[in-house]
């Protein structure tokens, strides 16, 4: 019974963090380049050496 009881708590913990990170998406508040350089300010505007 408690095996069953913590894969619950995972599954809902996981499918919270899975929403949350589909909302942020959604917001453009991603943590992956979105190819919008003039305002970005990752490593990707930096030469090759700088990274």
């Amino acid at each position: 019974m408690g095996t069953v009881l913590v894969l619950l708590v995972l599954i809902a913990v996981i499918g919270v963090v899975i929403r949350s990170m589909i909302k942020d998406k959604k917001a453009g508040k991603s943590l992956q380049c979105g190819q919008d350089c003039k305002t970005c300010s990752g490593c990707c505007r930096k030469r090759p050496d700088q990274r």
